[in-house]
């Protein structure tokens, strides 16, 4: 199976902007099982400057400045991904969760090394005692890791509810906790949140949730932004993918962008600016699914 993504994002400025400074992560990562087979980013105006680098995460962003005076700015990222099916097989036996979560810190592996700063605060993810409280519903005495991790993504998706009005990129997940209700990338915050609260390693993953492949005829997906999801370190079994939106375990109908500590780390589209005053922006993602 072939995703076939175009992704838009237009800002419109209530006046002139005279320069602008974006960097942009739009290219889907190559992983075990998702191949990226082409990749474009087209640009209006055209930038003056454009380059390509990997950052600290290994994700791909594109850096560029437009000098040319404009009140419009069009950003449309084409890709195609070739799915093979699952990243990481989810499971059937895992360890302890308490034993999961203590090797951790004496992992010495490449793997666990990069995994121990998944386990910290973040910019947008605080570590709480009602977090680690939620959490341990799930994660019960010698419970198995991805056991705990199932039912603390069924929990979320069960008693919070979706409603991305009442948030905005900037809501604390201490509200969306209190409130219970949020949007999907405050629902991966969450998780991430109650996980390291409990010592368990995780990271916030930005992609598509694209076609529903169960159905006989794949219909296309639209959305309005790009999804979010989790991914949790398991040692000895490596990175478990949930999605508390929807109460699953991603397989072929998600294609992941880019990973970090938050969303702070992995925004699609952001920059500075000179001028512009207020702006409106409007964001499109459209997936066909195709045959090989």
């Amino acid at each position: 199976m072939i995703y076939r993504i175009v992704h838009i994002t237009t800002y419109k400025y209530k006046s002139i902007v005279s320069v602008g400074n974006y960097v942009a992560y739009l290219t889907p990562r190559t992983l075990i099982q998702r191949q990226l087979a082409r990749s474009e980013l087209l640009i209006q105006p055209p930038p003056a400057t454009r380059s390509e680098r990997l950052d600290y995460f290994g994700n791909l962003l594109c850096l560029f400045t437009i000098q040319e005076p404009h009140m419009e700015l069009t950003v449309e990222a084409r890709s195609e991904v070739i799915m093979k099916g699952r990243s990481t097989p989810w499971p059937q036996q895992s360890p302890p969760w308490e034993e999961a979560a203590g090797l951790l810190f004496n992992d010495q592996s490449p793997a666990g090394l990069k995994a121990y700063q998944f386990g910290f605060e973040s910019p947008r993810i605080r570590l709480r005692p009602e977090f680690a409280s939620y959490a341990h519903q799930s994660f019960t005495y010698q419970r198995p890791m991805h056991e705990g991790l199932l039912d603390l993504t069924a929990r979320i998706h069960s008693d919070f509810r979706f409603d991305k009005k009442v948030t905005s990129v900037r809501t604390p997940v201490e509200e969306v906790f209190r409130k219970r209700r949020g949007g999907y990338e405050d629902f991966a915050h969450l998780q991430i949140a109650c996980l390291r609260s409990v010592n368990v390693a995780a990271r916030y993953v930005c992609g598509y949730r694209g076609i529903d492949l169960t159905l006989s005829r794949p219909r296309p997906a639209k959305a309005d932004a790009p999804h979010a999801w989790v991914s949790a370190y398991c040692p000895r079994i490596g990175w478990l993918d949930m999605d508390p939106t929807d109460n699953l375990t991603p397989s072929n109908s998600h294609v992941t962008l880019a990973w970090g500590r938050d969303s702070s780390d992995v925004i699609p589209l952001r920059g500075s600016i000179l001028g512009g005053d207020a702006h409106t922006l409007r964001v499109t993602v459209d997936i066909e699914a195709l045959d090989f």
